[in-house]
């Protein structure tokens, strides 16, 4: 198999300096059946109007709650729910579209589950599972094989071993490898990465980031990593987005975002990550409540409920994604100016 160089550039249509994937406007709302037969009524706002770019051979990671939008937004980037509204672009061709057909869009994008059981069919062993995907597309049954081995052999699976076995004979970090093998038998462009190693225990889940890496050197892929751990998305991750109830918070570099955070939803986060250091105790929670109800967001800031910094503002406004450097946005109005926070910088025209 060639997929370095089918990953690379035989197929970078816009340069390394146009994104592979762009975003814009993303909105996903559930309906909530109400009344005695079930009628519309109000809507879950899973996702609600996000922006955002992932650039060639990077990895952003996204991080948030549970059910501020992260899966429901990698769902929509598969097509595997439909969009409310929004424009998905891949490598500056409209996705869905007559530029680029879902067909070729999906050999190009795979993702990976996080339930690595759930996700293979249990009647297909391990190498007819790999070879599944390109036997569709039209390629033999012996070549599919030799591929699917070939696939095994990079992600530590001896085929002889593992290739005649079934999903309930596996490990879970052997089912998550097959998985990674069966997203990269279409030779795509970028992976969805949903939670991929949640389930597993630490020295499996070690081994599945270290193999993620190697295997993003080796075939120059790009990924969109979800996760609830702070501490697997610093060490995955190039740039981070972080969400909350269907909006985008904080978005920028990792190593920035991480250490010195602008948003107080992302400081909580941080916050919350157990220490090892004695004298790094907690003595407050650093996030009291729970998330508002998504069916009827609070107005303003949806974070205002939560946040120890809420001022009269945060009530009124909602606070657009406003640039702290070029390459790190934030949505809180301590970041703006011209809303009105107290916490908030200047406007140039007060400070003159």
């Amino acid at each position: 198999m060639t997929l370095a160089s089918d990953s690379g550039g035989a197929r970078d249509r816009g340069g390394p300096a146009q994104p592979l994937l762009s975003v814009r406007g993303l909105v996903k709302h559930f309906p909530v059946k109400t009344g005695v037969f079930g009628g519309a009524g109000r809507v879950v706002r899973a996702v609600d109007h996000i922006a955002f770019e992932v650039s060639k051979r990077e990895t952003l990671g996204i991080v948030g709650e549970s059910g501020c939008g992260k899966s429901t937004t990698a769902r929509l980037l598969m097509h595997i729910i439909a969009r409310d509204a929004g424009e998905i672009l891949f490598d500056g061709e409209k996705v869905g579209a007559r530029e680029l057909d879902l067909t070729s869009y999906r050999r190009q994008v795979q993702m990976v589950f996080q339930d690595s059981h759930a996700s293979l069919n249990p009647r297909l062993t391990v190498e007819d599972t790999v070879a599944f995907g390109p036997r569709v597309h039209g390629v033999s049954r012996s070549t599919a094989l030799r591929q699917a081995h070939d696939l095994l052999n990079r992600v530590g699976l001896e085929p002889a071993r593992f290739g005649g076995r079934y999903p309930h004979e596996l490990s879970g970090g052997q089912r998550q490898r097959v998985n990674i093998a069966r997203a990269l038998a279409l030779q795509p462009r970028l992976l969805i990465l949903d939670e991929p190693v949640s389930a597993l225990d630490k020295s499996v889940e070690a081994q599945v980031l270290n193999l993620l890496l190697d295997l993003k050197d080796e075939f120059g892929l790009t990924y969109l990593f979800i996760s609830h751990d702070l501490n697997v998305v610093r060490y995955i991750s190039d740039r981070v987005m972080v969400m909350y109830l269907g909006k985008i918070a904080e978005l920028g570099p990792a190593d920035i975002i991480l250490q010195d955070p602008q948003h107080p939803y992302t400081a909580a986060l941080l916050a919350s990550m157990p220490s090892l250091d004695p004298n790094n105790r907690t003595e407050e929670a650093p996030l009291m409540g729970d998330p508002p109800n998504p069916i009827d967001p609070p107005p303003g800031c949806r974070f205002h409920t939560r946040c120890k910094f809420a001022a009269p503002p945060c009530l009124a406004h909602e606070p657009p994604l406003a640039k702290v450097t070029p390459a790190h946005t934030v949505a809180c109005l301590m970041a703006t100016p011209g809303f009105g926070h107290p916490r908030a910088p200047a406007l140039a025209s007060e400070i003159a």
